[in-house]
């Protein structure tokens, strides 16, 4: 043990290495929301139809998500580095390709490239970082500044989105992620070193494809819930129940095979586990702020495109000094003790927020409880990323990692869709009742996300064990 530890010298280009990588996490986070706001320019330029219109979102997030596994075993057998670089030079051409889009299926088309390339740029980057990293302090400090950019990239991609799309035009919020891909690729090459896994098997083909089409056609069946009459039409339900039972057949799959695409042992571990679900949870539950608290400001207290994006920069603020606060409080008290307090801290401040009303002002509720809640999921998301990876295996960094960035983006898709429902259901049940304000319909969607945090919070305390963070 004393010998294998010797031969592991830390890499004397780890800090620099940490840069690129945190600044390719931040890109990919930023490309999640930055087109939303440039969406209503992009619609009337290339013609786009109201029907077509939501899938300027989710094609990225249908590829991402169900392409994240593979991606991660990817990652694993060919290199972590060689993916990672590949990865981000695939992402440079599918956002140059979508700048320069002539009507909405190429820029369809561009973004479900974005996602697929993305798929393989995110674990191999989570995995650089667990692999790079393997001092306890140090390896605090890496994933509190991934769980700090990861806030960041959300919240500054609408800030951004906005300035772009008001001053340059909607091409902009694609075209800027070219100067930005090129420096990481070119700082890549020179501070990342190579790893990969040392036991190798052949690729499980069957696990890939039933992983990836069970994934996407459960996020397109939530997707569409909000679109085509509801969680019980026929097109919602059949995508639906094909999801479940092509996952079922993968879990089935992964269980059986000599070298399956996600190995049950990754997940089994009880901590892993908890990490995990909790990121579902969480990453559905964070919409009902992202989403919806901007239609609030913007159609209830009459903010603009730019003044909403503004406004959100609290929220990235709270995510940056949560993240920094959990690299000194992990190593004290680890990573569930303070998972524990991130959450808490989140639920109680969404319920505050979903007290709104028309009257109620940005300054005196939303202000103080976006702040709080975001220095609480910032508490939260670093411990439970080095959570999601402590003492696996280094044959299934990879996979692991894509999994953390699997189930975030899968729980986003799928969360926009059930509060989009809900928010929906919200407003027409208003109008039975002859209300004409949708003050009530966000503040149930709010309750419903606040509802979200609290099933992870539960999920935290029951499954995962009270330990201190090792490397």
């Amino acid at each position: 043990m004393e010998q294998d530890f010797l031969q592991e010298a830390p890499d004397p280009k780890r800090w620099s290495a940490l840069t690129f990588i945190a600044i390719a996490t931040a890109m990919m986070v930023l490309d999640g929301s930055i087109i939303n706001i440039a969406l209503p320019q992009a619609q009337a330029d290339l013609g786009i139809s109201d029907v077509h219109r939501p899938w300027v979102v989710t094609a990225y997030a249908l590829t991402f998500g169900g392409l994240l596994l593979l991606g991660g075993r990817i990652s694993d057998f060919f290199g972590r580095r060689r993916v990672f670089i590949i990865g981000m030079c695939g992402f440079l051409a599918a956002s140059a390709f979508g700048g320069f889009a002539v009507d909405g299926v190429s820029l369809i088309a561009a973004r479900a490239l974005q996602g697929g390339f993305a798929a393989l740029l995110a674990p191999a980057a989570l995995s650089l970082l667990t692999t790079t990293f393997t001092e306890p302090g140090e390896r605090a400090k890496a994933f509190s500044v991934y769980g700090a950019v990861q806030g960041f990239g959300a919240a500054v991609g609408m800030l951004l989105g906005g300035i772009l799309t008001e001053y340059l035009g909607w091409r902009w919020c694609l075209f800027i992620n070219v100067p930005i891909a090129l420096v990481v690729i070119l700082g890549a090459l020179g501070s990342i070193r190579e790893s990969r896994a040392e036991a190798a098997g052949p690729f499980d083909i069957p696990g890939a494809l039933l992983s990836m089409l069970g994934l996407a056609s459960l996020v397109y069946g939530f997707t569409l819930a909000g679109e085509a009459g509801g969680w019980f039409a026929p097109i919602t339900s059949t995508s639906v129940l094909a999801g479940v039972i092509l996952l079922i057949a993968f879990a089935l799959r992964s269980a059986k095979a000599s070298f399956p695409l996600l190995p049950p042992r990754i997940f089994m571990n009880r901590n892993r586990g908890a990490a995990f679900l909790s990121f579902l949870l969480v990453g559905a539950g964070i919409l009902g702020v992202s989403l919806f608290l901007t239609f609030y400001l913007q159609v209830t207290l009459g903010f603009t495109p730019f003044q909403a994006g503004i406004a959100f920069l609290p929220f990235t603020i709270g995510i940056v000094a949560g993240a920094m606060i959990a690299s000194g409080l992990t190593p004290r008290f680890g990573e569930v003790k303070v998972m524990i307090l991130g959450l808490g801290i989140a639920l109680l401040n969404m319920i505050w927020l979903a007290q709104v009303s028309e009257t109620s002002g940005f300054l005196s509720l939303v202000l103080p409880a976006l702040t709080l809640m975001s220095l609480g999921l910032g508490l939260y998301f670093a411990p439970a990323s080095s959570l999601a990876l402590l003492e696996v295996d280094e044959t299934d960094s990879g996979v692991a990692s894509a999994l953390v960035n699997a189930t975030q983006q899968v729980g986003g898709a799928l969360g926009s869709a059930m509060l989009n429902t809900i928010f929906l259901s919200a407003v027409a049940g208003g109008k039975l009742a002859g209300t004409a304000s949708d003050i009530g319909a966000y503040r149930i969607t709010f309750a419903s996300t606040a509802g979200l945090f609290a099933l992870a919070l539960v999920v935290v305390l029951l499954l995962a064990k009270q330990k201190r963070s090792r490397s």
